[in-house]
């Protein structure tokens, strides 16, 4: 391609959008071009390495037994809700794009296709004998972000593969989920990226686990958390480890002790001359569930750890039926104008203790006979206790009073422990590893690019997706699902390599192989052997440019720089000794060829990288 023919414009200044270097520099190097909020054009050569990402999945995924359809963006929200996951997509998280059509039908523009999928095994797989089964789609899905960000990364419209599996046990699906595992190294190692495969929440894709794949990048929206001996690495949302040790309480009495101004652990502490460790804490949120009941929950942990937001959603979904939901819409601290609506008074912020009293919150005004409440505020608080303080002896708490705390309080004696356990404390980096005690967390930022989740059979019982077995049961198919977000691994491609002059793409997905460079058009000897050279690479098979624009030498220079196309070709002074001078984008390594080597050379590092 040449490039005085080709839609090519390149910015010199980074773009006032852009927060981190592959937006910039995509927004810079004319690989993509800002249309709204979270949604961008692929120009022409971002369009090639799409292109060449997506071919690398086709691969893999037919490697690993996966057909290709395409199914329908546009869902009919009757789907959705036999699944029960409508209210969550277009209320709870609300990423899904709703509308109504002329037919007063509901509808949404797939984030993902579990229930369109379902829905047509439901309807053509009958028998065992059809199964295994896996289908994937490579297709644009659509998420309304609150904070579309980062250009690719956190977009409202992007590329992805979606694959699905359907088997007829547990055992099929864990021998389709370890495929999908090696296919998704085998994607990211062709494409020349460091990674790390970690334990992952389910989120609202639900299933019995799930794996994301991180790209390593300084600034990725993710949190990692691994141990060095290689046996565990996670999500910080669903990471586990041991906290620290608890250190014993300096007091043996209970007693109620006046402390002023204690409203946060590191005052209370220090006052107390007393470890974080062996305080209880006392934490406040505010959920709401899908059947729009209100439920104000208490937890207590130690005052070393904080929630982790994501396992006590999860935990919370476990009792919405409790509720009478299926779902968590909405998890919050309660703000001043929150409490405002249930509180019968004042709470004492900072000096709660586990039992603080139901009376402060509201009783449920009575309604006309045949109406019921809106939001009803359950009467009474839930109360659950983090394993990191049920063998707390002699600890501080609050004491419900502002200004004042307890201490040398004991579970069974001045406090009832609550009868729900969890594990709602975030691990951080520092915390000894559950596998081996002698491992600590380290931290590493990634970029969450491929997600599988083991989904059993969640869809296909909610959807009515059975097969008939060999003894001739009827049973649900057992699912498994697994995303790769193509156009956000050719940005988190760029994050992960890239200098102060521009982008360092992998030969295996960049634009173009190769680029030569006229320093300057007006002299033919620079464009008869360019021009010969472009037309050898090209027959040769390998792809390449040709930058003829009427620009000069340092623009040229500086483009090929910016556009990270791997080696470039300078038809320059060194052809009057019937050379050309090479240069390898990833290290600036120049060196002089002939130019009767320069096709066989290229040839042979390319090989070298396949």
């Amino acid at each position: 391609m040449r490039l005085s023919q080709m839609l090519f414009v390149t910015l010199r200044e980074d773009p006032a959008e852009a927060e981190i270097p592959s937006h910039k520099l995509l927004l810079r190097a004319g690989y993509i071009r800002r249309i709204a909020g979270g949604v961008y054009a692929y120009l022409p050569l971002m369009w090639r390495v799409l292109q060449k990402v997506s071919q690398i999945v086709r691969e893999e995924m037919a490697a690993a037994g996966a057909q290709e359809c395409l199914l329908p963006q546009l869902q009919p929200a009757e789907l959705w809700r036999e699944s029960g996951r409508w209210d969550t997509y277009t209320k709870a998280e609300g990423i899904m794009f709703s509308l109504v059509d002329r037919q007063q039908r509901e509808m949404g523009l797939g984030p993902t296709h579990e229930e369109v999928i379902t829905a047509i095994a439901r309807d053509m797989v009958r028998s065992y004998r059809q199964l295994p089964v896996t289908l994937y789609q490579i297709q644009t899905k659509f998420r309304d972000e609150i904070r579309p960000r980062f250009g690719l990364m956190r977009g409202r419209e992007f590329i992805m593969k979606d694959a699905y599996s359907f088997d007829a046990d547990e055992a099929g699906l864990k021998q389709n989920y370890a495929k999908m595992h090696t296919a998704y190294c085998n994607i990211l190692n062709r494409c020349g990226l460091a990674f790390r495969a970690v334990d992952a929440d389910s989120g609202a894709i639900g299933g019995s686990g799930s794996q994301e794949f991180m790209v390593l990048a300084d600034a990725g929206e993710d949190e990692v958390l691994y141990t060095e001996d290689g046996k565990y690495s996670a999500n910080v949302e669903k990471a586990v480890s041991l906290p620290p040790a608890a250190e014993a309480s300096p007091f043996k009495t209970y007693e109620k002790l006046e402390t002023p101004g204690t409203e946060t652990i590191a005052r209370l502490s220090q006052l107390l001359k007393c470890s974080p460790t062996a305080i209880v804490k006392n934490v406040l949120y505010q959920a709401v569930f899908d059947s729009g009941r209100v439920v104000l929950v208490l937890i207590s942990l130690r005052g070393d750890q904080e929630v982790n937001d994501v396992k006590l959603q999860n935990e919370l979904t476990k009792l919405a039926d409790q509720y009478g939901g299926k779902t968590v819409l909405s998890l919050t601290v309660p703000d001043a104008e929150a409490q405002a609506k249930w509180a019968t008074k004042p709470l004492p912020l900072g000096y709660i203790a586990p039992n603080l009293d139901d009376a402060y919150i509201k009783a449920p005004k009575p309604m006309p006979a045949g109406q019921v409440a809106v939001n009803p505020v359950t009467p009474k608080f839930l109360r659950l206790v983090d394993q990191t303080v049920v063998d707390l002896a002699h600890f501080i708490t609050g004491s419900n009073e502002s200004g004042y705390h307890v201490v040398g309080a004991n579970w069974g004696k001045e406090f009832e422990l609550p009868k729900l356990v969890v594990d709602v404390r975030k691990a951080i980096a520092g915390d000894r590893a559950l596998h081996d005690a002698t491992q600590t967390l380290q931290t590493a930022r990634g970029i969450e690019i491929g997600h599988i989740f083991q989904l059993g059979t969640k869809y296909s019982e909610a959807l009515g997706a059975t097969y008939t077995n060999e003894q001739g049961e009827e049973k649900p198919l057992v699912m498994g699902c697994y995303g790769v977000g193509v156009s956000r691994l050719a940005q988190a491609a760029v994050e992960q390599s890239y200098d102060k002059d521009g982008i360092v793409w992998t030969t295996a997905i960049a634009p173009y192989q190769a680029i030569v460079v006229i320093p300057d058009i007006a002299k033919a000897d620079q464009v008869k052997a360019a021009e010969a050279l472009y037309d050898e690479l090209s027959q040769a098979g390998i792809e390449t440019l040709l930058d003829d624009r009427n620009e000069r030498a340092g623009v040229k220079f500086k483009d090929a720089d910016l556009i990270g196309i791997p080696y470039r070709i300078v038809t320059g002074r060194s052809l009057q000794q019937g050379k050309v001078e090479v240069v390898k984008r990833a290290t600036k390594e120049a060196q002089e060829v002939l130019v009767e080597d320069v096709v066989p050379m290229l040839k042979q590092w390319l090989a070298e990288k396949d």
